[in-house]
């Protein structure tokens, strides 16, 4: 049985915040699957997709989650279009225990605009961005997901907590 926590959602619903919580209030380590690739390239995310493309970026992903396959006990936390390939949705769910970050298309505007390392999301635009990709992968995250949080109105510590009690109750059932 895979123990792991696995957070996914869009860019700016707080994957990477959650994570270090819950890091810190389960005693799980935190592995984040764009910082894996970035160690193991020798270049950040917004260096990778001009240099090499998104193509390569996904193949990496995939890549990096068939290398944590053998891993238990940690948070996971990965990049917001993880969920696009295919073969992607089942090694999550393989992984452990999939928890799926909501925020509204205006959140994670105002989330993300403070920061230029999102690819997809450097050009005039954001906004149409933002809400293609969500139609577009939002089924992808349902089909993959045990658990949902919408994250607009609640405080990190309450959607950890959320996630802590969802996780002890599905890994509880498990083990019946």
């Amino acid at each position: 049985m895979q123990r792991n926590i696995i957070l996914i959602g869009f860019m700016g619903t707080g994957k990477s915040t959650i994570g270090r919580n819950l890091s810190r209030t389960f005693g799980y380590p935190l592995l984040d699957t764009d910082q894996l690739i970035e160690e193991n390239q020798k270049t950040t995310i917004p260096e990778l997709f001009a240099q090499r493309g998104e193509s390569t970026f996904r193949d990496l992903e995939t890549q990096t989650l068939q290398s944590l396959h053998n891993h238990s006990g940690h948070i996971i936390a990965t990049g917001g279009g993880i969920i696009e390939r295919p073969e992607n949705r089942p090694l999550l769910r393989q992984l452990g225990y999939v928890v799926w970050l909501i925020a509204k298309p205006a959140e994670i505007l105002k989330r993300t605009s403070r920061n230029t390392n999102r690819p997809l999301l450097n050009h005039d635009d954001p906004a149409r961005t933002i809400k293609e990709l969500l139609a577009t992968r939002t089924p992808h995250y349902r089909d993959t997901a045990h658990l949902s949080i919408e994250t607009d109105q609640l405080s990190f510590d309450e959607v950890t907590a959320g996630i802590i009690e969802s996780a002890r109750y599905h890994f509880g059932r498990q083990e019946e």
